[in-house]
């Protein structure tokens, strides 16, 4: 057996083809650990608690680096969506609520960019972040549910989702990790959901 690009393929069999030997006609793909979703939503001004979940939207699910490239090779770009729109990058299975089983418990990391911020550095922070996410780069990486990014009128915010909120060790391993894998400039700020819904509580910062 021959290792190739990290799949297995017998000696000598010509019959898989990855990305790296011909990015049109390849047919083996690099699965990842967990299966994500991505999910759009543009609730827009007339929007609240009761209809939001209404305007959100699921896109396509994808479990290889293949098929993510492909997802965001062909969808908008952050810095082109309209104001209030919002890009959710969730494990399948979790839906980008509060009220989600696996979110209600978590809290979430978050930094705010002003729009006035290289508009091509906030594509890279995004798409960094995703891909820490997909790639397992946390030492805790069950306790990741999934990436938003949000698009105001003064500001971009993206945050990271978490399982759980009680537990500081935890959360600042997760937030270090994002923040330097992302290439996060400033201070990131985590909050569980519950104290975000009252606003109240002082958050963690890295």
């Amino acid at each position: 057996m021959a290792q190739n690009d990290n799949l297995t393929v017998p000696a000598g069999d010509s019959k898989y083809v990855t990305v790296f030997n011909d990015p049109v006609n390849f047919n083996a793909k690099h699965p990842l650990h967990n299966s994500w979703t991505l999910w759009f939503d543009n609730p827009g001004k007339k929007s609240n608690a009761n209809n939001w979940e209404q305007s959100l939207k699921e896109l396509i699910t994808f479990d290889t680096v293949e098929d993510f490239w492909g997802v965001y090779n062909n969808i908008m770009k952050t810095c082109d969506l309209a104001i209030s729109s919002n890009y959710h990058l969730f494990k399948q299975g979790i839906k980008p609520m509060w009220e989600d089983p696996a979110n209600k418990n978590g809290g979430k990391w978050s930094i705010q960019l002003p729009r006035n911020k290289t508009m091509a550095d906030i594509d890279n922070i995004w798409l960094f972040t995703m891909l820490a996410c997909i790639g397992e780069a946390f030492e805790y990486e069950n306790e990741v549910c999934g990436v938003v990014v949000s698009v105001r009128k003064a500001f971009f915010r993206i945050s990271m989702w978490t399982r759980s909120s009680d537990n500081q060790t935890i959360a600042m391993s997760l937030g270090k990790t994002l923040k330097k894998s992302a290439g996060i400039e400033g201070v990131l700020e985590f909050q569980s959901h519950n104290e975000d819904a009252k606003r109240q509580g002082k958050p963690w910062t890295v």
